[in-house]
């Protein structure tokens, strides 16, 4: 989606918030003993409450309101019976429609107390999409995303899991400019026009490369194994850089 008018940018906004508060209420309501349908229900009653439809729900038939992935469980994990424990980590993915926009976020969570190395993984996932997010912006190139967070993940010892890249947004779930790697790729020469929406959403690991269903139809998992985290944000280029959508408030 490429925005144009104000109200698209307002209906955008909308939804960005929604999705954004739903991730933080269920968070803030995550602990040691609750399942990942409970956390789940909180979402999907979070969202049914301000009048906004789950998307992989709706787009893809996902059975849930939310991606809860723990632990092993890198992306797209299905809520149900798996019991949320201390040491955990856990990503919570909420993507949603309300009056035809589409926002997307995401974050991974620690259930306290966690191992050090986790900690660190953890606040280097923020910081590596903080700094894909620090490269958008009318006119500039669209592969400086991928060169900057290789950049830093490589110089901090990590991997980043290649099958995984960020997307547009915005009218549909998934559109242009489709795949947008969050890893250096050469040959790519899109520049990013004012006004484009899309995700910027990397996957950070401590030696996965890869992510590999296996069995259930919709579960990721790191390959070769190692821990992964992944941080998203919705944004809208402008000539000022990146307005964040997906912003609690």
């Amino acid at each position: 989606m490429t925005i144009t008018h104000e109200d698209e940018l307002e209906g955008l906004r909308v939804i960005g918030r929604i999705v954004a508060n739903t991730m933080q209420a269920m968070a803030k309501a995550m602990e040691p003993g609750m399942t990942t349908a409970e956390l789940d229900g909180i979402g999907r009653n979070y969202l049914d409450a301000h009048g906004a439809e789950p998307a992989p729900e709706a787009v893809y038939g996902f059975p849930g309101a939310t991606c809860i992935s723990v632990n092993e469980e890198i992306a797209h994990g299905i809520p149900g019976k798996r019991v949320i424990a201390a040491g955990d980590l856990v990503n919570i993915d909420v993507s949603a429609s309300k009056d035809g926009y589409f926002a997307d976020t995401g974050a991974t969570f620690r259930v306290k107390p966690v191992a050090a190395s986790l900690d660190r993984l953890c606040r280097d996932g923020k910081r590596a999409m903080q700094i894909g997010v620090a490269q958008v912006g009318a006119g500039r190139p669209l592969a400086g995303i991928g060169r900057a967070i290789e950049a830093f993940s490589s110089k901090r010892g990590y991997t980043l899991i290649r099958n995984l890249a960020s997307h547009g947004v915005g009218r549909p779930l998934h559109e242009y400019p489709e795949t947008i790697p969050t890893w250096a790729v050469k040959g790519e020469r899109r520049r990013i026009d004012k006004g484009l929406v899309f995700t910027v959403e990397p996957f950070l690991s401590t030696g996965g490369l890869w992510a590999e269903e296996r069995g259930d139809g919709w579960t990721l998992y790191a390959e070769p194994a190692a821990p992964a985290v992944q941080y998203e944000h919705t944004v809208v280029a402008t000539e000022r850089g990146a307005l964040v959508v997906t912003l609690p408030g």
